[in-house]
């Protein structure tokens, strides 16, 4: 960024006549008492005075400024010392002004930038410690009670030692869930575009969760008949991914023998929309900004209870950013929630 200063004399120019005026007086009075008043003269003397004076001030008020504005830049950080240019700069501070409070609100957004992440990076590895260290601590547990001697007993250690996989399950499932994070935020993760139908895919997903859903009494369904594809063109697994853990989610946070409503409709710019509608316990405003967040549970015992990773609505969040689509979602606590996201439409 180059420093440029509007150049403006008025500074100078007023200095310069009012220098003028106090030595012509003084010479006037000086001719009229010792010498003849040569008007011509005067007039002569007058204009190279003022001349004078104006470049003088003007040459002097632009170095000082310079100086002064050069050091208050280089102090900020604004600018180079090498972006300096020796022309003239503007005695007219109100470009310094607007510059210096431009700097210091990027400044104020950065340092409340680095604050929210600072906060956001320690709940990250609290919840990550957490997270790890439930089933860490519950195998070991196990382990070390067989080691203990109950290994000894069929039964019991049987028992154990199907808890202590599932507690490696739950391990592992973390462990995945926080590498593909890793890999759709730094682009590493490729999708494999095709087209398919997405009514299709709904329906394969239904079939999937049917039993968990009817453990709960909860019914999956569209909210009309689809008796015709829907073509989509996107990652077929990783969609459906995302209809797996937001169908989850809705039969997890649901009511017993509530709804799970799926919708698709068409939209402009050759845009489908899938909405997932429920009649669960719903989601206060209050965690809807966080709710795509790493590990950000809204009700942290009750999440933690129904098990998961507590990464099933970030990897949704990521897979459909990749896809370079929009998540949205609206929720009511004690109402219901509806969970959104768009696809392109294939021709």
């Amino acid at each position: 960024m180059q420093l440029k200063f509007k150049k403006t004399y008025k500074f100078a120019i007023k200095t310069a006549l009012y220098l003028t005026c106090l030595i012509m007086l003084l010479m006037s009075v000086f001719l009229y008492f010792f010498y003849t008043v040569n008007l011509p003269l005067l007039i002569a003397f007058a204009i190279l005075a003022y001349v004078f004076s104006f470049m003088v001030i003007q040459f002097r008020v632009e170095r000082f400024i310079y100086r002064r504005v050069k050091k208050i830049y280089d102090d900020l950080t604004l600018l180079e010392s090498s972006n300096f240019s020796s022309d003239s700069i503007n005695t007219d501070m109100g470009t310094l002004t607007q510059e210096i409070d431009k700097f210091a609100r990027d400044k104020k957004l950065e340092i409340e930038t680095l604050k929210v992440r600072e906060q956001y990076r320690k709940e990250f590895f609290g919840n990550v410690s957490h997270e790890l260290k439930t089933p860490l601590f519950t195998v070991q547990g196990y382990i070390l009670t067989l080691l203990d001697g109950a290994m000894d007993d069929e039964k019991i250690r049987k028992k154990y030692l199907e808890r202590a996989s599932k507690g490696v399950e739950r391990l592992v499932y973390i462990v995945n869930d926080l590498d593909m994070i890793t890999k759709l935020e730094i682009g590493d993760l490729s999708l494999n575009i095709e087209t398919f139908d997405i009514v299709k895919l709904v329906r394969n997903v239904f079939d999937m969760f049917e039993m968990r859903a009817n453990e709960k009494k909860i019914t999956l369904t569209f909210d009309i008949e689809y008796p015709k594809p829907i073509m989509v063109q996107a990652d077929r697994e990783r969609i459906q991914q995302v209809l797996i853990n937001l169908i989850v989610n809705s039969i997890k946070y649901g009511r017993e023998k509530g709804t799970t409503e799926i919708s698709i409709e068409k939209l402009i710019k050759n845009k489908v929309i899938v909405r997932i509608t429920d009649n669960g316990i719903g989601i206060g405003k209050a965690h809807l900004s966080r709710l795509f967040e790493r590990f950000y549970r809204v009700d942290k015992s009750g999440s933690r209870a129904e098990g998961g990773s507590g990464l099933g609505l970030s990897i949704v969040k990521h897979i459909i950013e990749a896809h370079h689509e929009k998540i949205y979602v609206e929720s009511e606590f004690g109402v219901g929630s509806e969970f959104s996201f768009t696809l392109e439409k294939a021709e």
